[in-house]
Parts: C-alpha cells; structure tokens; sequence
C-alpha cells in the first residue's frame, strides 16, 4: 500500500510541475496580448548577405568595420532614438523592455569571409524553419518571457531592397512563436542612414500590420 501511495504522489508531482511549466510559457496569442510584456533584442545582422560592395563616400568598408561601427550604431539607434524607432508603438505596448546586448553578442559571429556576395540568389537564403534553428540555439543571457529579433538578411543596394525577419520568441523555451519576413527599400544620406530607414519602415509596417497577423 505504501509503495502504490508513492506511485500515486510522484504522479501527482509530475501533474503539478507539467501544469506549471504549462503556464509558464509563451503562446502566439501572448505575442498580441498587449497586456503582455516584450523585451525589444534587437537587430541579429549574423545571418546578413550584403549583396555588391559595401562603401562610405566611395572608401570601402570592411567586414570589421561593418561588424564593429555599423552593425552596433544600427542597434543603438532603438536605445538612442526610441522615439523614432519606437518599437512599443510597433507591438500596441505602453512600453517595452530593452536588452540589446543579446543581438550585440551574436553579432559578433559576423566574421565570415563570404559575408560580402557578387550573386543577388544571395538576397533570401533563409526560410522559416532556419529562423527556428537559429533561435534553438540562441544565447538570451537568462532572460525569459517573449523576446522580439529582426534577424537581417539580404541587403542590396542593386534592387535597392532588405530583408527582414520579424521575430517573436519565448526565451525561456527557445522556440518562435510568431515569425514574418519583410522587405523594405534603403535611403537617406550616409550609409548608417541609408540602411537604418528599412528598420524605420518595418517598425512603422508591423504597427499597422500587428492586429492583422495576429489572425495569421
């Protein structure tokens, strides 16, 4: 009797942790639940194809320099500038949490010789379940509750175009709850700005967007 009372505890823990866990994770309908914090990770550039050549007032600019100036200005511009960049706004939130350092540490992954491409087939190479791979794997410093990444890819001055993955993610669990790819065309003065206006554009894209992929 005694070892048929344990059984039955043990069972009853497992219920009662299952059950915890249960409401301790994310869901795609917490991603529009407004009532439901976000922390804003920023801009993953450690997946990016940057089609033709990289150049500020006709100097190249190196793989280094794009890692280390560019991609870091890119990111602080949601801290520096949040009014413009205003992702609260973008997700129907009063306000968000902010913890760039998550996308600051992948960003430094961006070391690969062939980051720089001569083949616009370059533009788009990911798909949703390599977005779901990277975040499997991602590193999010102990941070927990819904997490959103712009993974970027192709950035093309040719077709004057960049893509986006807008990205919702349970941290605790590493999954994608709710991810989208977007593309929006650069501009502006400068090459920070020139490819700082496709973030502009999506934040402004995914605030009148927001209810209608919460149907999707």
């Amino acid at each position: 009797m005694k070892h048929i009372a344990k059984i039955k505890w043990f069972v009853a823990l497992v219920l009662i942790v299952t059950n915890a866990q249960s409401l301790l994770a994310q869901s795609k309908a917490d991603v529009f639940d407004t009532k439901v914090p976000i922390t804003w990770l920023g801009v993953d550039y450690s997946q990016t194809k940057f089609i033709g050549s990289a150049t500020s007032k006709d100097v190249n600019i190196s793989n280094d320099e794009f890692r280390d100036t560019y991609v870091s200005s890119w990111n602080y511009l949601f801290i520096n500038e949040q009014k413009k960049y205003d992702v609260a706004k973008a997700t129907h939130r009063e306000s968000v949490k902010y913890d760039i350092d998550v996308t600051l540490q992948a960003n430094k992954q961006l070391t690969k010789k062939d980051f720089y491409s001569n083949s616009p087939s370059d533009f788009k190479l990911l798909n949703e379940a390599a977005i779901a791979n990277l975040v499997k794997n991602y590193d999010f410093q102990k941070n927990d509750g819904i997490g959103l990444i712009f993974f970027a890819e192709g950035m093309s001055k040719g077709i004057s175009s960049m893509g986006i993955w807008v990205t919702f993610v349970d941290m605790k669990s590493k999954t994608v709850l709710f991810t989208t790819y977007q593309t929006n065309p650069p501009g502006g003065f400068g090459f920070r700005n020139y490819w700082a206006k496709p973030l502009y554009t999506t934040l402004k894209n995914m605030e009148s967007d927001f209810k209608k992929w919460s149907k999707n």
